[in-house]
C-alpha cells in the first residue's frame, strides 16, 4: 500500500500557531494558493481511494486538488478540549511542561485515543485492499497516524514535524512500513 498525506492549507490558526481542533476555520486566501499549488502537485495522479476530514479546511484542500473523495469522521484533528485556539506558550503560560503528547488535553482527547481513530482508518484501508491512497487531513492525526503506520506507539508522532499543504507518502520497503516521503513541498515520488 502507498499512502499519500496532504496536510490542509494555511488557517488564521495554523499561521499564528492557535491548537486548531474542533474549531471549523476557512482556508485563508494564502491557504486556498496552498491547496491549488497541492493540486498542481497532484495532477496527473491516480488513486483508489480518497478521504478527507470533515473539517472545512481539509474539505476545501481536497475539493482543490479535484478528486472525488469521502469524508472520514476518524480523520478529523485531535480535539484540544480546553486548550482549543491557545498555543503551546500560552498552555505552558498555565500548565508549565505542558506536553501534548504525554499530558493530552483536559476535555479533549489524549494521543491514545487518536491512535485508535488511526488504527481504525488503517484498518479500513487495509479491509478495502487498496493500493493508492491519498488522505487530507491535520498536523497532529496525520503525525500519530504515520506513527501508528509504522507499528510505533501513537506518541512517537512527536517525532514527525508536518507543516500546512505539504504531502507525505508513506510505502514499504522489503515488505516492511517506511516513510518515503515527509513535509514536502515538492513534486511526488514515482
Amino acid at each position: 500500500m502507498h499512502i499519500f498525506l496532504a496536510r490542509h492549507g494555511e488557517t488564521r490558526w495554523s499561521r499564528s500557531g492557535q491548537h486548531t481542533g474542533t474549531t471549523d476555520l476557512p482556508l485563508t486566501e494564502e491557504g486556498k494558493r496552498q491547496a491549488e499549488a497541492l493540486a498542481r502537485r497532484l495532477a496527473g495522479e491516480t488513486f483508489d481511494l480518497v478521504l478527507s476530514s470533515p473539517a472545512a479546511r481539509a474539505v476545501a484542500t481536497a475539493e482543490a486538488a479535484g478528486f472525488p473523495f469521502e469524508v472520514d469522521e476518524d480523520l478529523r484533528e485531535l480535539d484540544y478540549g480546553e486548550y482549543e485556539g491557545l498555543t503551546t506558550v500560552q498552555v505552558r503560560g498555565r500548565v508549565p511542561y505542558w506536553d501534548l503528547w504525554g499530558d493530552g488535553c483536559p476535555g479533549g482527547e489524549t494521543v491514545a485515543e487518536v491512535g485508535a481513530r488511526c488504527d481504525a482508518v488503517l484498518q479500513r484501508l487495509v479491509e478495502a485492499a487498496v493500493t493508492r491512497v491519498l488522505l487530507f487531513g491535520h498536523s497532529h492525526t496525520f503525525r500519530i497516524l504515520t506513527a501508528r503506520y509504522l507499528g510505533l506507539d501513537a506518541a512517537m508522532g512527536r517525532l514527525f514535524k508536518l507543516d500546512t499543504a505539504t504531502l507525505s507518502e508513506l510505502g514499504e520497503y522489503h515488505a516492511r512500513p517506511v516513510v518515503l516521503r515527509w513535509n514536502s513541498a515538492e513534486h511526488l515520488s514515482t
